[in-house]
């Protein structure tokens, strides 16, 4: 053991963050299976949809326990099933995992490397009398699997070995059609655990891959690859998710019943479950194919290109993994915990600027005409280093609609006739009236500012309530605003059939905003806040002529409330 690698566990075993740690540093210290050895982990999506923010937290974990063991960690695509596969989603895997902060240097693998080699375990079975050729049907198969107090058959279970040899090379070689053999494990019928139940390792399966083309019509099952996979990869701990633990004998009895040349350690945690979302890649991907969203960067998705183009960070996923814990329990984390951990990060981060996304004219009727003054506000109180920008103020001013009412509600402290505001870092103004339509509706505000508030003061002490946000009427850039909320109506929509829980409302999309100049020196995701409406980034669809902001999220938050 490196001195590097013993100073770490002798440091991390009396506060260990999780049970997994404890195990792995158990095994590290002298007298442990892996004494003297390098961690070794690999996260191994099946490229079949993109990465969801269940993945990020698997994703934290194998990267994450390598990273502090100063291990190493592969990425390996898990491409035994060739119906479902796609290099896109191979691409779009690898920049998730990059965009979070991880990386795997050259480990980069796929199962199907080792579709060679897993033949050949196949066959290293059948002449131990450990695997045999069975030609019951999957419906046969079902009914003979047995119950708790009654074995599972077949009447293939004891054929010569021979004749499963050479049924196997024929099933390779295409010789029969799909479904009509497979090759089983010869484990134990009688099993409690039915996963033991002699269960299937390879069947036919007459697809192209995307990478070995046509030269396989056999793809092994995914319990007697995984175990091979993690062995040729020297493998010490193959985290996974609980849905495998009862998977687990069989991942052993692989190992143990094949010559490889290690044997990884299995261990197993529970999923994550998050509230008013769905993360079945089956259920994501009808939400894409029948048009529920613009697809799977749609910022109403919990997938993490989703999540990264509604303007989350990696900050802020990572640190919700890592608050969210480790358990070897199912349970589920609120939505609005994810929403404040993203708060959070943004609050320290995040320019702030003015923005009115359903602009209504104010009239300073006081004000000189042709004049406008300038002042400088901070970019982030929170963060000097951001330094600060300058805005202008002039006669005319666009605030929110909603920011006036000729006749207020109770506790009402904006624009309404006779009551003062302040204009966020300008001047307080008290409202004189309106102007409306033929229709009775307000199209211009009007008011009367202060010339002895400047930047908002008040040096007679006097009170002001409220404080509102504008922008300069003279000096502004339209933009568009998509205001998010949730996709389902219900926080549990996998309670029901969870297209019949869509929200009509997720979307809002306000054209003609208009914004502080200081949103062009942009960058695509560049992060916002709305002064008093929330966070937001550019959408990598804007251009200099037509910005796009997506709102990340409110200002309000309802987690540390609650």
């Amino acid at each position: 053991m490196s001195e590097e690698i013993k100073k770490t566990v002798e440091n991390e075993s009396e506060n260990s963050s999780n049970f997994i740690h404890t195990f792995i540093e158990k095994d590290l210290k002298e007298g442990g299976a892996y004494y003297g050895k390098k961690v070794h982990t690999r996260f191994p999506p099946e490229p079949n949809g993109y990465l969801h923010i269940g993945h990020a937290k698997a994703i934290c974990i194998d990267f994450g326990a390598a990273e502090k063991y100063h291990g190493l960690c592969n990425l390996r695509m898990d491409d035994t099933n060739p119906t479902k596969e796609d290099v896109e989603y191979v691409d779009a895997i690898k920049e998730d995992i990059r965009w979070l902060g991880f990386d795997w240097d050259d480990r980069f693998y796929y199962a199907s490397d080792y579709f060679d080699t897993m033949y050949a375990c196949a066959v290293e079975l059948i002449k131990k009398g450990l695997a045999y050729v069975c030609e019951l049907k999957g419906d046969e198969m079902k009914a003979y699997r047995g119950d708790l107090s009654t074995p599972a058959k077949s009447p293939y279970r004891d054929r010569p070995i021979d004749e499963s040899l050479s049924l196997f090379e024929r099933m390779k070689n295409g010789e029969f059609a799909d479904g009509e053999m497979t090759l089983r494990a010869k484990i134990d019928l009688a099993s409690g655990n039915f996963n033991m139940r002699d269960p299937v390792i390879y069947r036919i399966n007459h697809l192209h891959h995307h990478r070995t083309g046509d030269k396989w019509c056999i793809y092994p099952m995914y319990d007697f690859a995984h175990p091979i996979e993690d062995a040729l990869e020297h493998i010490t701990h193959s985290l996974c998710t609980l849905e495998f633990e009862d998977h687990r004998p069989l991942y052993d009895w692989v190992i143990e019943n094949v010559t490889l040349p290690s044997k990884p350690r299995q261990i197993e945690f529970a999923r994550l479950g998050i509230t008013n979302t769905v993360m079945s890649k089956r259920k994501l991907r009808a939400l894409v194919e029948e048009g529920y969203v613009s697809g799977w960067d749609d910022p109403r998705m919990p997938t993490l290109c989703g999540l990264r183009r509604r303007g989350y960070t990696p900050k802020s996923i990572r640190t919700f993994c890592d608050r969210i814990g480790v358990s070897k329990v199912n349970s589920t984390v609120e939505y609005e915990f994810l929403e404040h951990c993203l708060r959070d990060d943004l609050n320290e981060t995040a320019q702030r600027v003015m923005v009115v996304t359903d602009p209504i004219k104010l009239v300073i009727t006081n004000y000189p005409e042709n004049i406008s003054e300038t002042f400088t506000v901070e970019n982030n109180p929170n963060d000097e280093s951001m330094g600060a920008r300058h805005i202008t103020f002039s006669r005319e001013c666009y605030i929110e609609r909603d920011d006036f009412m000729e006749e207020p509600i109770k506790k009402y402290q904006r624009l309404y006739p006779g009551n003062e505001v302040r204009l966020k870092s300008a001047y307080i103004v008290r409202c004189t009236g309106c102007k409306k339509d033929e229709d009775g509706n307000v199209v211009e505000v009007y008011a009367e500012y202060d010339p002895e508030t400047k930047g908002g003061n008040t040096p007679d002490g006097r009170k002001v309530r409220g404080t509102i946000h504008w922008v300069d009427a003279k000096n502004y850039k339209d933009c568009t605003v998509n205001i998010y909320e949730d996709l389902f109506t219900t926080p549990e929509p996998d309670a029901g059939n969870f297209l019949d829980f869509i929200n009509p409302e997720s979307l809002t999309v306000r054209s003609g905003c208009k914004a502080e100049r200081a949103v062009e020196e942009f960058d695509i995701l560049s992060h916002f806040q709305f002064m008093r409406l929330g966070y937001f980034t550019i959408d990598p669809d804007s251009t200099k002529e037509n910005l796009i902001f997506n709102k990340s999220v409110g200002l309000k938050d309802g987690f540390k409330k609650k």
